[in-house]
């Protein structure tokens, strides 16, 4: 008789890193549970394609460094690696002691929101991202209908937010110099 465990392996963010390294696919590193990380489907990538290449022509020739899907973040305070649908770096980028492949100095995230990842994007990380000491700016881009979900950071540490909902609406970025039309991310 076989007797399944549910309780999932834990590792150590060393062991994590070590099979990230050697792996074809990503994945976060949470409480000690490695998670895959799922595909995304077209609309999420064109999205995301979308929001970098607006970014990367906005942000062109000025101080910041714009990372995709690929480029592994570190929250150090609850000692998280994930991989942010789109991160915005204020120029020098830091990396995490010791890697020449984490981050750890974001100071805007987007995320494409899909129906698997929702719950996760708007709850429990973004209260990881929010004691990540440079993040200033938040995105959650709904991919099945018009709509950016922005959350600013205050001088008190309060975050204020906004709801953008029209193809005219225009989202004025307070963290990064660029202001991103509806029209032109769902084109």
């Amino acid at each position: 008789m076989i007797t399944l465990s549910s309780s999932p392996k834990i590792y150590t963010a060393e062991d994590y890193l070590a099979l990230e390294v050697e792996s074809d696919l990503r994945h976060e590193y949470r409480n000690g549970e490695i998670i895959p990380m799922t595909g995304g489907t077209p609309q999420h990538n064109k999205l995301a394609s979308a929001l970098n290449a607006l970014l990367w022509f906005g942000l062109r020739g000025k101080p910041y460094s714009i990372f995709i899907t690929d480029q592994r973040l570190w929250i150090r305070a609850s000692d998280v690696y994930t991989y942010p649908g789109v991160m915005v770096i204020a120029d020098p980028v830091t990396l995490k002691p010791g890697r020449k492949d984490t981050v750890i100095n974001p100071l805007l995230i987007g995320e494409i929101l899909s129906d698997s990842t929702e719950t996760y994007d708007r709850g429990d990380k973004f209260e990881k991202y929010r004691t990540i000491p440079t993040f200033q700016e938040y995105l959650l881009i709904h991919q099945h209908q018009l709509q950016i979900e922005q959350f600013v950071k205050q001088s008190n540490g309060e975050w204020l937010f906004t709801e953008h909902q029209s193809k005219q609406a225009l989202v004025n970025l307070v963290s990064v110099p660029v202001n991103l039309a509806l029209k032109d991310l769902y084109c």
